[in-house]
């Protein structure tokens, strides 16, 4: 099953309704025409008169929304939703939470920034949290081929724009907030304020984790939610004895008067609460905690989240961290187990919140013994000003540009010595990169193994 209505005339068959939805970027009028030489039937728009059966009303987006709601909602509502929303994290605890219910029989579907997930199925994704129209269709979708759960990250932009509209979720989680998204938000007070819409949009038992350490948890304890709050210090859920090496953490943590101690591959203290946001989440679905800890080791680090490869005895790692906080999370990670230097390779990406770039500068040579700033997805921006922002106050001469991320890659590989770190952070999973003249096929991950073929190794 799938809407009826259409909103990209792309998709439109012979006999199909076409809605016409203006937004920033493009506006649906202005496909009409095309809608209708593909076979529209009928169509409803804000405006004009067409040479098909025309529907004129108000706000086509708001004609979408409640539509949607009426007729597809009863239809998808005893679907289990789980919805994840913070700066960083959301995609790791997703999958996470996606993997766990598959290891536990369980038929489950993740959506977000790497894709749509369900059985053996995998389609790739525009948009963290897509328009609501393509959200209902992969909901419908997903209650067609028997999805019981359904786990999802929740971006501000959606939020904000209510793309989730009508939506109530089972469970809700909160992983951090930093600066981020700027450019569109203006304020953190209003970047925190659309991410708390979602915590207030939940049903049932109204299950709430929250990251008790980050600054701002407070903003996302709402009275009538279950509250679960995780923290080093003091919280429902307590984590202790922190462990790491280059292949794994180890730790104990403690929840309901009982113990426990285990470990991840993973690096990172913040996958220690990337994971136990997706413990807790799935054990209040109903499994027990000791048999999700079972799973531990079957548990796979997304693609381009810490992603390790190897190098004689260095350690090369790709990661998506793009926001300073990330960039910082991930950079005192590696500090935690190095034996040699940290050598980083970074950009920023174009037309995004450039208040952001000399702060990660900043943070990228204090916590590295040698940076080398380059491109990542300039968009329609020259690669050389948004470098010239990144390092526009550093000081220190730990650090060189080359605009080119191929030739950055090939640097920081011929840098590394023994027992050495090669941070490649920004673009992770990505396999393309943006420029002025659109997209082409990047992958940091193709150019490390190129470079190790190159050596023979």
């Amino acid at each position: 099953m799938e809407v009826a209505l259409k909103t990209d005339s792309r998709k439109v068959k012979p006999g199909d309704t076409f809605i016409a939805i203006p937004n920033v970027i493009r506006d649906g009028h202005d496909y009409i025409e095309q809608a209708i030489k593909n076979g529209a039937s009928r169509v409803i728009a804000e405006h004009g008169n067409y040479s098909v059966e025309t529907i004129t009303v108000k706000s086509t987006r708001e004609y979408l929304k409640d539509y949607l709601y009426k007729n597809y909602y009863p239809l998808i509502k005893d679907i289990k939703l789980i919805g994840i929303t913070g700066t960083n994290g959301k995609t790791t605890t997703c999958l996470m939470i996606y993997q766990i219910l598959k290891m536990l029989k369980q038929n489950v579907a993740y959506m977000g920034t790497v894709g749509f997930y369900y059985g053996d199925v995998k389609k790739p994704m525009v948009n963290t949290t897509p328009d609501v129209d393509v959200l209902y269709n992969m909901l419908l979708e997903a209650k067609d081929h028997g999805v019981e759960y359904f786990v999802m990250e929740v971006s501000s932009h959606a939020l904000d724009k209510e793309r989730i509209y009508g939506l109530e979720f089972d469970e809700v989680a909160f992983s951090n907030l930093t600066q981020d998204h700027l450019d569109y938000h203006k304020t953190i007070e209003n970047y925190a304020n659309a991410k708390r819409k979602l915590f207030e949009k939940t049903r049932n038992e109204k299950i709430a984790i929250i990251n008790g350490d980050d600054p701002y948890y407070q903003h996302f304890i709402l009275p009538e939610n279950n509250n679960i709050v995780i923290s080093d210090k003091d919280g429902d859920l307590k984590i202790e004895d922190v462990c790491f090496s280059h292949l794994g953490t180890t730790f104990k943590f403690s929840y309901l008067n009982k113990n426990y101690e285990t470990s991840l591959n993973m690096v990172g203290r913040y996958n220690i609460y990337n994971y136990l946001t997706a413990l807790l989440l799935v054990h209040r679905l109903g499994f027990a905690i000791d048999d999700i800890l079972l799973l531990n080791d079957k548990l796979k680090t997304p693609s381009g989240r810490m992603e390790l490869i190897k190098y004689g005895t260095n350690s090369i790692f790709v990661d998506y961290a793009h926001t300073p906080d990330a960039v910082k999370n991930v950079l005192i990670s590696a500090e935690e187990f190095k034996n040699g230097r940290i050598i980083t390779i970074i950009g920023c990406g174009g037309n995004r919140d450039p208040l952001k770039r000399p702060i990660m500068g900043r943070i990228a040579v204090e916590h590295s013994d040698y940076v080398i700033f380059t491109s990542d997805n300039p968009r329609k921006e020259e690669p050389e000003d948004i470098l010239n922002d990144i390092t526009v106050d550093l000081t220190s001469d730990n650090f060189e540009v080359i605009v080119d991320r191929h030739d950055a890659i090939v640097k920081g590989m011929d840098l590394l010595n023994n027992n050495d770190i090669l941070m490649i952070l920004g673009k992770g999973h990505e396999d393309y990169q943006e420029t002025k003249t659109g997209k082409r096929h990047f992958s940091d991950q193709e150019e490390v193994l190129k470079y190790l073929e190159i050596k023979g190794l």
